[in-house]
């Protein structure tokens, strides 16, 4: 994200010991953790990996989790769960159908579950010994879901969503006066970089146009090359424009499809929250995996700009969010969804050992904890909860919006689309701190220093016409073909 929640320069180490936690009188009943991978390969080259230091980072921040939630010695422990050896009817997780996610969510659900060695053993009917193999390492299925698929090949968050409108509404801040402004300002900086950028990307292509694009092959060579590689105050320059880029590009105030992810999202931890409440407990904790677009997104529907003007930037790899379910109730018994709270936490990044996530408040509240009936009316105001709702807010007609009408799904797109009674068309009219985060790269500016003669060394060179191009311009006819 913004500069002052980065922890790309983090060393990394795995858990010594147990993690020293908050002391609450409140007991957690239920949570839902979100989670971005870990570090991984440069999307504009395709065939996106997960890195070792990526499983790393995903695995410690579930360390973390475990030591919350699952471990025996936690004041804020799930009431209930079992602390050592998993029980699949407590726990549920999920990840697109995409290498890099699907990988670090076995990573994450590693670190939340680890390995429990001679326990993971049973004595059979003849008297021998069945061991579990590699030191009783658990396991727990992972369920797939159609949106986000292939996210980490794809360098526009909408072409991962599949929703019509939400890319036509992306493809509106590129008529803005912010995008614009910023387009013709970044010119000299982008083609300054040239010289690491030559081998995949052509002159035309070097632009602010493909910010996060540029900045992500950047950002990779920076922590994985030794020689070819940006200044820290250039890479600086660069995510602070990728900023301004993506979150224009996943949400804006007067056109909420555009937060399709987010929406998403959040109909999914309203559902999985609400049968944790209904089932009184039996389900006790959910994890996602999803992309930096999914997090963006939902920033802006729960108005977290509000709390800290960091959450209008990405967030870096391995952050994670969760929604806690809290009472203050002292019965042994479930408590009623009236003795229920909602509490958000947040971490930029790998969550390393004496850290922890921060609350925040959602919706633009006073307070980081909000009652069960006020979460759930405030969520539903932007939550898609059915198959339905996604097709008439995204006006698709083909595959499983077949069945949709078509009059009620250009009724329901328009109005989703724009909030109001405008439609999707309308220019973007600015974000929460956009200004502020332009205000940071213009002071930037005079730092910058002249980019060497290097190159990045070559892993796989994308051709001119369809990786280097971000694919905006692919989704931009797409979306202009079909609207």
């Amino acid at each position: 994200m913004h500069a002052s929640w980065q922890s790309s320069s983090l060393v990394l180490a795995l858990l010594a010991g147990p993690m020293v936690l908050p002391v609450s009188a409140e007991k957690v009943v239920g949570a839902y953790i979100f989670s971005r991978h870990g570090d991984r390969t440069a999307k504009v080259l395709k065939n996106t990996e997960l890195t070792d230091r990526g499983y790393e980072e995903v695995y410690q921040s579930g360390s973390y989790w475990h030591d919350r939630y699952i471990a025996a010695n936690s004041s804020l422990q799930i009431e209930g769960i079992s602390e050592k050896i998993v029980k699949l009817s407590q726990i549920s997780a999920s990840t697109p159908s995409d290498d890099v996610l699907q990988n670090s969510a076995i990573a994450l659900l590693q670190g939340i579950y680890p390995p429990v060695g001679s326990a993971a053993q049973e004595t059979l009917a003849d008297g021998s010994i069945a061991k579990a193999p590699l030191n009783g390492y658990q396991l727990i299925p992972l369920s797939l879901l159609d949106s986000g698929a292939g996210s980490e090949d794809n360098t526009w968050l909408q072409d991962a969503t599949g929703c019509q409108n939400a890319a036509v509404s992306s493809n509106n801040y590129y008529s803005s006066s912010l995008y614009n402004g910023l387009l013709d300002s970044t010119k000299d900086f982008y083609q300054s970089l040239s010289p690491m950028l030559n081998s995949t990307f052509e002159s035309k292509d070097m632009s602010f146009k493909n910010a996060y694009t540029i900045f992500d092959y950047l950002n990779v060579a920076y922590i994985h090359n030794t020689t070819n590689t940006p200044t820290a105050d250039q890479l600086e320059k660069l995510l602070q424009l990728a900023n301004i880029e993506q979150y224009n590009l996943a949400y804006n105030s007067t056109e909420p499809v555009r937060a399709i992810a987010g929406s998403q999202l959040a109909g999914e931890v309203l559902e999985a929250l609400n049968n944790t409440i209904t089932s009184q407990g039996k389900t006790k904790l959910n994890i996602q995996l999803g992309s930096y677009g999914t997090f963006l997104s939902y920033f802006g529907l729960a108005q977290l700009p509000a709390a800290d003007v960091n959450f209008t930037g990405v967030p870096d790899y391995a952050s994670s969010m969760s929604w806690e379910l809290v009472t203050d109730s002292t019965s042994d018994e479930f408590p009623d969804p009236s003795d229920i709270h909602v509490r958000f936490l947040f971490h930029n990044g790998t969550i390393a050992s004496g850290d922890s996530p921060q609350e925040y408040a959602l919706f633009n509240e006073t307070s980081t904890s909000i009652s069960w009936t006020d979460f759930v009316a405030k969520t539903k105001e932007f939550a898609i909860t059915s198959d339905e709702d996604w097709c008439r807010a995204c006006g698709n007609s083909d595959g499983q919006c077949q069945s949709v009408s078509s009059s009620d799904s250009g009724d329901a797109s328009s109005q989703s689309a724009s909030g109001h009674d405008g439609g999707v068309s309308r220019p973007v009219a600015g974000v929460i701190g956009a200004m502020v985060t332009l205000a940071v790269i213009l002071g930037l500016e005079a730092l910058l220093l002249a980019v060497g003669g290097f190159r990045i060394a070559k892993k796989q060179k994308a051709s001119a016409s369809a990786a280097a191009v971000a694919a905006h311009d692919v989704a931009e006819n797409k979306a202009a073909s079909k609207a």
